[in-house]
């Protein structure tokens, strides 16, 4: 199978996410989209990051009506910090039969450049950039082994989703209802 691995702390998830993830899809030739949840990125630390089981779960909530949607827990089980070369790695070792290629946000793609062994990632797995809405100048726009995706440029994020809770305000609409519902129960980012 080809799969289109969709990497992030889902801090919660949210239906921007899905919505990538559901273009994506609808634009390449992926079989599925696996999420893989990141225990945490070395280039980006937070003191607001819900541990590893409670971000798997509610990704696990979010995507469990879509038999094309999977989670991954693989950078669970692999020495921290987890880089992204080492999981594609590891990934390929477990599933020979699979193609793996990175969904990448457009934001992401100028320090792509910073990134442990991106030529590797770039020639063996190539990338699905998605707009995240003003990109900066790239010349990895170009490479043979990037596709731009065409997805809604929606400005949802987990921060704003975390500040709404924090203030006591409505996340619906945002999140899934059963992601909704779980921060609501667990008292998630209170």
């Amino acid at each position: 199978m080809k799969i289109g691995l969709f990497f992030g702390s889902f801090n919660p998830i949210h239906h921007g996410h899905l919505i990538i993830a559901q273009a994506v899809l609808n634009q390449t030739d992926v079989d599925q989209i696996w999420f893989v949840v990141s225990p945490q990125n070395p280039l980006k630390k937070s003191k607001t990051l819900l541990h590893e089981f409670d971000r798997l779960d509610m990704v696990e909530r979010a995507i469990e009506a879509n038999f094309n949607f999977k989670s991954c827990d693989i950078e669970f089980h692999l020495r921290k910090p987890s880089y992204t070369i080492d999981t594609l790695t590891h990934l390929s070792e477990r599933h020979p039969n699979h193609t793996f290629t990175l969904i990448l946000g457009g934001d992401n793609l100028e320090q792509f450049t910073r990134w442990k062994n991106y030529n590797q990632i770039l020639d063996y797995y190539g990338l699905f950039v998605y707009p995240r809405g003003e990109e900066q100048i790239s010349d990895l726009w170009h490479h043979k082994h990037v596709t731009r995706i065409d997805a809604p440029v929606l400005q949802i994020s987990a921060t704003y989703i975390r500040a709404c809770i924090q203030r006591g305000k409505s996340i619906k609409y945002l999140v899934p209802d059963q992601v909704e519902q779980q921060i609501d129960i667990k008292k998630f980012y209170l």
